[in-house]
């Protein structure tokens, strides 16, 4: 069987110091990716000459310059270049190790089921630590109405992300009037949307993902409140946008039990939320206690 294709998507946007870098690392890549396509979104620093000048004449290489537009844009523009099984993609900031289509590669290729793969990161520059789900590989089965009724992030940053490609493009079929919104932090969209049209969702830590700490960039300590409620606040509208879409509704708390059984070996942490989740049912109360305490149960025997 012919072994999966993937395609890396790199979206830049004022990073010519870095950029190239990044580029490289995924043409480096010891299972070579089928396509590697450059997004620049309108930057002013030089990098749309730098890459032309760079991989210009490269065949491995498509450089898309466009008007500046945001993330989702880009993400949008390059996928729609996108020829292969999976499509990753790769902040112009950031970079990979060289083994790390082929630890992705791992499970796309044994595993058909399974739609989106996430991994771990490794901070570098400012900041040097790691951020990861586990430390050994989780497979979280289906996520909807986790996602739906808890907004729960099963992902990771942009270059941490791999779907296959039919996926993503179902992910990314957004209004325009999201692309304003979701200028920043368009992982978001691949995150909670893959989730919540019914992606399976695995967690492979590889070590290979290496996320840059810069300028501003390492948001997740320097939220203010006020950020917080206004990220919460857009994420719920975009899980909502993905609902709808699919007649996703809070009615779906009467399958949490159903969800949770997806899940092969669920940690107590992802026990603990499920049978809070399952409270939410819209039947009564006692019927309610009674899914949560059945999982809280089915964790316990194995």
């Amino acid at each position: 069987m012919t072994g999966t294709s993937f395609a890396v998507v790199v979206t830049c946007y004022n990073y010519r110091d870095f950029v190239a870098e990044a580029v490289d690392a995924a043409l480096a890549q010891t299972r070579a990716p089928a396509q590697v396509i450059v997004v620049d979104d309108g930057s002013r620093d030089g990098s749309p000459e730098l890459l032309r000048e760079r991989y210009g004449d490269d065949p491995r290489v498509t450089v898309l310059c466009v008007a500046n537009g945001g993330q989702l844009s880009a993400f949008q523009q390059g996928l729609a270049r996108v020829d292969a099984d999976v499509v990753c993609f790769l902040d112009a900031d950031d970079r990979w190790s060289a083994d790390y289509l082929a630890r992705m590669a791992t499970v796309f290729d044994a595993e058909r089921e399974v739609d989106f793969v996430f991994s771990d990161v490794e901070l570098f520059g400012h900041e040097q630590r790691r951020l990861g789900y586990a430390d050994a590989p989780v497979d979280f089965g289906y996520t909807a109405i986790a996602t739906y009724l808890d907004a729960h992030w099963y992902g990771a940053p942009t270059s941490a992300l791999a779907l296959r490609t039919p996926l993503a493009r179902r992910v990314l079929d957004l209004p325009g009037e999201l692309l304003a919104t979701w200028r920043l932090s368009a992982d978001n969209c691949l995150v909670y949307g893959a989730s919540v049209l019914g992606a399976r969702k695995r967690f492979l830590p590889t070590g290979a993902v290496h996320y840059r700490i810069h300028g501003n960039n390492g948001w997740w300590g320097k939220q203010s409140a006020q950020t917080k409620f206004l990220n919460r606040y857009r994420s719920r509208c975009l899980i909502e946008q993905y609902a709808r879409r699919i007649g996703l509704t809070d009615a779906c708390a009467e399958d949490i039990k159903l969800e949770y059984r997806s899940k092969p070996a669920p940690s107590w942490r992802e026990t603990r939320r499920y049978a809070r989740l399952a409270m939410h049912g819209r039947v009564s109360s006692l019927l309610n206690l009674s899914r949560a305490l059945s999982i809280l149960l089915a964790r316990v025997r194995g």
